[in-house]
């Protein structure tokens, strides 16, 4: 039933799209029929809605309505703004308490870290060096496609449209929080990460029995903040249908185009990634290519899609043991690789953060993407497996810099598809990190028992 009244309303979509066609090539085609044609599509997709029932499914539904009532109706759609900040407003109180306790909960939580000693720090230098690589990446893909370029996103003018100038002083400055509160307030994202930061590895450092009331505070406050975060996503089609409708009532059908650009951008660019950066670290390492991919294979099946890391956790962990990764290094690297791993993560909040600017129209100069990409390294590492987070993330670091927030919302109507892709890169690259981590420990491959390897003495 799902199926076919999926094909429907493509078809419908498809009868629409052949009318638009005719009419542009001057066949006197009424416009009553063309505006029939696109809302018979548009509930077509609504009923396929009712009985799918996913978010998903919704946005991307929310995104059309949206798109085709701002195409038609343009002075009834720049009035459902205020939806859009709605929206915007419940995800910006996400923001503080979900970085604050994430990162707090993964620092002191892996207090062992002292214990594990040189496993520890080569698998947050590999983490770092590699997460690094991927906003680079980001960066130099969105840099060369320009996806964002002539998207002229909508703003009110009390907006702030240029990015904040500031001299290394102010840079060093901008760092450290004087006022935890202050910085809250005032959606300083990098004040509250560093203070995170330092009360993770205070609370590390205090004894056992004070430490573990504050760790279950923090652990239980991320988790309730991503069950908020949950409950916030079923407004997410409001949101989005509703600032489509705003933006292309504003600036016209174009902006589908800027998107289409942005998505091709972040794929090319996670192949970039794949090959160009994981590829060669597992040549160096020495990892069996064949065994691997096909141990990868199915947690990267599940990551792509569910767009859940933490969905392809278990597959990942239990096929990383079967191709000879002692246990020990499984249990420690692929859990810690969640919290400081996440690379296709990692490349799509450079690469969106930057397309976010150039929809805006503001110039951004290297130094002030160097800056953001700084910032980015740290923001990142409070983004967990969980789908959609990489939004609120990229929400915190985009508002920390002075640009609009209008073009997270169109990001929104193909974040699904974004998300598919870069999940299942965050699994791969964990993957591909406890195999290296491994290698570097000298316990790949496992040793075999000695029994395995004694003669077999041959009876008369």
């Amino acid at each position: 039933m799902k199926r076919q009244l999926l094909w429907t309303a493509i078809a419908l979509t498809g009868v629409s799209a052949i009318l638009s066609l005719v009419k542009l090539w001057g066949a006197g085609v009424p416009q009553t029929v063309l505006l029939a044609a696109r809302w018979v599509a548009i509930l077509g997709f609504v009923l396929y809605g009712v009985f799918k029932r996913t978010l998903t499914a919704w946005i991307f539904i929310a995104m059309l309505a949206g798109a085709v009532l701002g195409h038609d109706w343009p002075s009834l759609a720049v009035n459902l703004r205020v939806a859009a900040l709605a929206f915007l407003r419940l995800i910006r109180t996400i923001i503080a308490p979900l970085l604050f306790a994430t990162l707090v909960s993964g620092i002191a939580g892996h207090s062992d870290l002292k214990k594990v000693g040189r496993l520890g720090i080569k698998a947050i230098v590999y983490f770092e060096v590699v997460t690094t690589l991927a906003l680079v990446i980001g960066l130099l893909a969105i840099n060369i496609s320009k996806a964002g370029v002539g998207a002229q996103v909508p703003t009110q003018s009390s907006e702030s449209l240029q990015v904040q100038k500031l001299t290394a002083s102010d840079t060093i400055l901008h760092i450290f929080p004087e006022n935890v509160a202050k910085a809250v307030a005032e959606g300083q994202v990098l004040e509250v990460v560093v203070f995170s930061i330092l009360f993770g590895i205070a609370l590390a450092l205090v004894r056992e029995d004070r430490r573990k009331p504050m760790l279950v505070f923090t652990e239980s406050l991320a988790a309730t903040m991503f069950k908020f975060t949950n409950i916030v996503m079923y407004f997410a089609p409001l949101g989005v249908g509703a600032a489509i409708a705003y933006t292309v009532g504003n600036t016209g059908i174009a902006i589908l185009l800027n998107l289409a650009k942005l998505l091709a951008t972040l794929y090319v660019a996670l192949l970039v990634f794949l090959f160009g950066v994981l590829l060669p670290i597992a040549l160096l390492a020495k990892v069996p290519l064949r065994k691997f991919v096909s141990a990868v294979a199915e947690p990267f099946s599940i990551a792509f899609g569910t767009a859940n890391s933490e969905a392809a956790l278990p597959s990942a962990m239990e096929a990383m043991e079967g191709i000879g990764v002692p246990r020990e290094i499984v249990a420690f690297v692929m859990p810690a690789g969640y919290s400081f791993n996440l690379d296709g993560s990692t490349l799509y909040q450079s690469l969106a953060a930057i397309f976010v600017a150039q929809a805006a129209g503001v110039h951004m100069g290297v130094g002030q993407q160097i800056l953001m990409m700084l910032t980015l390294m740290l923001t990142s590492k409070g983004t967990a497996g969980v789908s959609r987070s990489s939004i609120v993330i990229l929400l915190a670091t985009v508002g920390s810099f002075g640009l609009p927030l209008e073009p997270v919302f169109l990001l929104l109507g193909v974040d699904q598809l974004m998300d598919m892709a870069r999940t299942s890169v965050n699994v791969v690259g964990n993957c591909l990190a406890t195999v290296v981590v491994a290698r570097w420990e000298g316990d790949y491959p496992a040793r075999e028992p000695v029994i395995a390897a004694l003669p077999v003495k041959e009876h008369a």
